[in-house]
């Protein structure tokens, strides 16, 4: 009994060693094309499961200003994620569309993804590893 107890103890002291190893690193995220000082900037981090379905996993809101805006996302753990941003000029906090149903609003995706249609995960994933992350975006419209 005494050694079973020995080996449970020696299993769990491991899985608790080993989640303390995983570290959590900062991403430096800049918008480098902000074209007026009106509205709000926004952003997410997203994983596969939030990207275009709802709020990411950590959110930022700023006073928009002309030129650059940087800012971090704190203690992000190793995986596969993608940023979502939008210069929100009229402040309601959602993309608005024009008639077409084209974006009206300038917006922008990690990687810099400039296809045709909705953005994808596929596209604007990246990986945090172990080390921290500095990202750029680029306004779209």
């Amino acid at each position: 009994m005494k050694t079973l107890a020995l080996i449970l103890g020696l299993f769990i002291s491991g899985i608790i060693a080993n989640a303390q190893d995983t570290k959590s690193v900062t991403l430096t995220v800049t918008i480098e094309n902000v074209q007026s000082n009106e509205g709000q900037i926004l952003a997410e981090l997203h994983t596969q499961d939030t990207f275009m379905r709802g709020p990411g996993i950590q959110q930022f809101m700023s006073n928009a200003k002309t030129g650059s805006i940087s800012f971090v996302f704190e203690d992000v753990k190793p995986g596969t994620y993608a940023i979502s941003s939008m210069h929100d000029i009229n402040e309601n906090q959602q993309m608005d569309y024009d008639y077409l149903g084209m974006p009206s609003e300038k917006y922008g995706m990690s990687n810099n993804e400039r296809s045709m249609g909705p953005p994808r995960f596929q596209d604007a994933q990246f990986e945090v590893a172990e080390e921290n992350l500095e990202i750029n975006i680029r306004f779209l419209r």
